[in-house]
Parts: structure tokens; sequence; C-alpha cells
């Protein structure tokens, strides 16, 4: 089980984390959490019905890793966008972007609490088990984490990452490239599992 999920017989899943990969996990989830921002917290006496028709951003953000989380809604990277298309991508933002920005805090959020939870025992090791709803949290969490990352690496769609694999030690992005690819096989274990 040692760096990979399991399936569980209740439908959730279990992977053994060693001390350094719970503080690594922890630290790169509320980095993520830092970067997203804190939520827009109403007034406790406003109107709740009021609060479901906020209006969010209608710009994308300027950040390319937070441009990578809340993409427009119309276009995309091949499509030069009109008039039309920026209005409408807008218009989505101001309606979603807030509680995008809300789930994906609470995702990241949930990852920090399930590893806080754990008790690492005389190896300095710990196996965290999931529960079904925690499983898409952490599917939530550790897909933004990827993205987050690969962004800043400059991973495009077309990469296997082989490329980032030859990069030698002494490269600066080098511990970056690994988080990013143990990430990926974390990811890729947990939807196995749920899926198993």
């Amino acid at each position: 089980m040692a760096g990979h999920f399991e399936p569980l017989p209740d439908g959730g899943a279990a992977v053994a984390l060693d001390e350094v990969e719970i503080s690594i996990l922890r630290s790169l989830a509320v980095q993520l959490m830092e970067l997203i921002g804190p939520g827009e917290e109403g007034a406790e006496d406003e109107d709740p019905l009021a609060a479901i028709f906020n209006d969010g951003p209608s710009e994308p953000p300027s950040d390319p890793v937070l441009a990578r989380l809340f993409p427009d809604a119309y276009g995309g990277p091949d499509l030069v966008p009109d008039d039309d298309v920026r209005a409408a991508s807008a218009e989505f933002r101001r309606y979603t972007e807030n509680d995008l920005r809300a789930r994906k805090r609470d995702d990241a959020l949930a990852l920090v609490r399930a590893l806080d939870s754990l008790s690492p025992g005389i190896d300095q090791g710990a196996v965290l088990r999931l529960k079904p709803d925690e499983c898409r949290q952490w599917l939530g969490a550790l897909n933004d984490l990827r993205l987050a990352i690969g962004t800043r690496l400059e991973v495009t769609d077309e990469e296997d990452g082989g490329e980032l694999l030859r990069l030698p030690d002494t490269d600066p992005r080098k511990p970056m490239v690994m988080a990013y690819l143990w990430l990926g096989g974390l990811q890729e274990t947990l939807v196995e599992s749920l899926m198993g």
C-alpha cells in the first residue's frame, strides 16, 4: 500500500504515508488555499437569498495558476475570443467563480484535516483511510495541486512528463517535477481504487 491508494470495503480508499509525504501534502494544500484566497464571508444578518446572487469577479485572474484553476467557460486556447464570447465568459464567471473557489478551498481543507488527524506510528508512517465522500474531496484537491504545479512548470496537455524526468538533479524545478509526478500517481491510484 505504500505510496498508492487501495480500495476499502466501504467504498473508500486507504494509503500509507510517511512523515515526509504527510508534510509535503499538507504544505502544498495550505499553499493552494493561500493562493485561492479567503472566501467571501457574508454578514451574519445578510439575507440568505441575496447571498446566493452575490456577484463574483467577471475578469479572469491574472495569475496563470489561478487562470488555470478558474478558466473561462467559453472559448478555449485555440479560439481568439470576440466580444460576445468575452461577455458570456464574464457573465458565467460572475455567478460561478465564488462557489468554485469555495469548493476548491473546502477540498484542500479536507485534505489538511485528514492529514492532521493521522497519528504517525513507531516507523513515523501512518495509514490514511478515507470515506467515499472524503475521496471525492481528495480527488479534487489532488487535481488542483497538479494543475497548479503543472502550470508553474509550463506543462502542456501534449507532454507526458518524460522531458521533465530528464531534468538534472541540480535543476531548481526538479523537486516540483517530482511532486507533480507523485501527486499524479496518488490521483491515479485513488481513481482506480474507487472504480475497482
